[in-house]
């Protein structure tokens, strides 16, 4: 006899193949084993992306996760043209070999990716990263040796094309594994007449030098010594930035005024000698502050960098960096005031532009607040605002002493009151005696 209300089914019967709950045990039994330690290569989260355009490709896919977007399909056959030079270049070895070499490092490869990638088919995956990792080592090594580049080669033919790839090398979304490129790469195989045959390290810093456009370090020989290794080029190129990184004045968050309040302050400001992007000092009213060079790329390279301190690293010093820069900028004439200083080189021509990007920048990004990179110049900074002196002084210095000869005005000004105050008393005198 059937009890009201009850069935006689078994909904948790896990041997039924066709229960929601057996679906559930398949699905977890078939989940990846992979380590989330490997995972390095990110898609970006929404709270950063917005309706932001830059973390996609527009030229050229490097890796699985845009390979499949069709308006970035004209650049297949320039990439498998590179493969062609690269087994040229290396014709004691069969494309067989490298295949089998990257089949080797799949587990590895797939684990950098964490769940950005959908590419379950394993030849198609391996594919993919051959004919990728094989066009960013060919390109790397004619950008370094002219004499390698040819008449049939239309990236170098035709400069357009390298400024726009160059860019979509740069994006999180967008990168092989560093390990992979120096695993197929072989510096003995480069036949040219230079004696050097340079790693990929080098090679990477050779290309990226100029490109980026921000104060990186002269350290790509460091990592050579080093055992620690880049992930892909937006760890090479955030590594670079964090060499000799003084973290010895880290504080809490806090407000930072803007350039203009510093100014109205009486804050100088002078460009620091240094080439360390983080070598921002504060001393005796002058704010020294290395050259930033802003230009069409500058924005996808800080938005990058920034992506991949939010979703991979401890340390948020370029998050902390854009940041400082936000609290600076709050307007044109703040822009205006740093390229008057020749603190910012601005490429873009308009300034507005410039206060705009920055004020982009720092949207959907989670900072420390207790351990914030610049906390203690911010301190410094606040503290310099605050005294009464520091205003009035830098009120009289730009009402009244900003040019020669408002400051000659000025003098002539009190010269003839003094005088006339002077003539007054002996006047006063004067009559007192009569």
């Amino acid at each position: 006899m059937e009890v009201e209300g009850r069935s006689n089914e078994a909904p948790h019967d896990v041997e039924n193949p066709n229960t929601p709950v057996a679906d559930l045990k398949r699905r977890l039994d078939s989940l990846s084993r992979r380590s989330s330690d490997e995972c390095c290569i990110y898609r970006v989260p929404l709270r950063l992306r917005g309706k932001n355009n830059s973390y996609t490709p527009e030229v050229v896919s490097i890796g699985p996760i845009h390979h499949d977007n069709k308006e970035l399909e004209a650049m297949e056959e320039y990439k498998q043209r590179y493969l062609q030079y690269f087994l040229h270049r290396n014709n004691k070895v069969s494309l067989e070999y490298y295949v089998e070499k990257i089949k080797a490092q799949e587990d590895k490869l797939r684990g950098c990716y964490g769940n950005a990638q959908h590419v379950k088919n394993s030849d198609k995956f391996v594919s993919i990263i051959l004919v990728d990792a094989a066009f960013v080592i060919e390109l790397l090594l004619r950008y370094y040796f002219v004499e390698l580049r040819d008449d049939d080669d239309w990236i170098f033919k035709k400069p357009w094309m390298l400024t726009n790839i160059v860019p979509d090398m740069l994006l999180l979304e967008n990168q092989l594994p560093f390990f992979i490129l120096e695993v197929l790469f072989d510096p003995s195989k480069v036949r040219v007449e230079s004696a050097a045959r340079p790693s990929i390290i080098k090679l990477s810093y050779h290309f990226f030098e100029k490109v980026v456009g921000l104060q990186m370090s002269e350290g790509a020989s460091n990592f050579s010594s080093s055992s620690e290794r880049p992930l892909h080029f937006v760890d090479f190129i955030r590594t670079l930035h964090l060499e000799n990184l003084d973290t010895s004045r880290a504080g809490r968050l806090q407000s930072i005024p803007s350039v203009t309040k510093l100014h109205q302050a009486g804050v100088k400001f002078r460009v620091e000698s240094s080439n360390h992007l983080f070598a921002i000092r504060f001393h005796n009213g002058t704010l020294k502050i290395p050259k930033l060079k802003i230009h069409d790329d500058t924005e996808v390279i800080l938005r990058n960098l920034i992506a991949f301190e939010q979703c991979h690293c401890t340390g948020n010093y370029l998050s902390d960096y854009v940041f400082l820069l936000d609290k600076f900028v709050d307007t044109k004439r703040d822009v205006d005031l740093l390229v008057e200083s020749e603190i910012v080189v601005n490429t873009l021509g308009d300034n507005n532009k410039v206060s705009t990007m920055i004020n982009q920048l720092c949207k959907g990004v989670a900072l420390d607040q207790g351990n914030f990179h610049f906390g203690g110049l911010a301190d410094d900074l606040n503290k310099y605002c605050k005294k009464c002196r520091n205003r009035w002084m830098a009120y009289l210095s730009q009402k009244y002493f900003y040019t020669p000869w408002a400051a000659f005005s000025l003098f002539a000004a009190v010269t003839l009151l003094i005088l006339t105050v002077i003539q007054t008393v002996f006047t006063i005198i004067s009559v007192y005696q009569r």
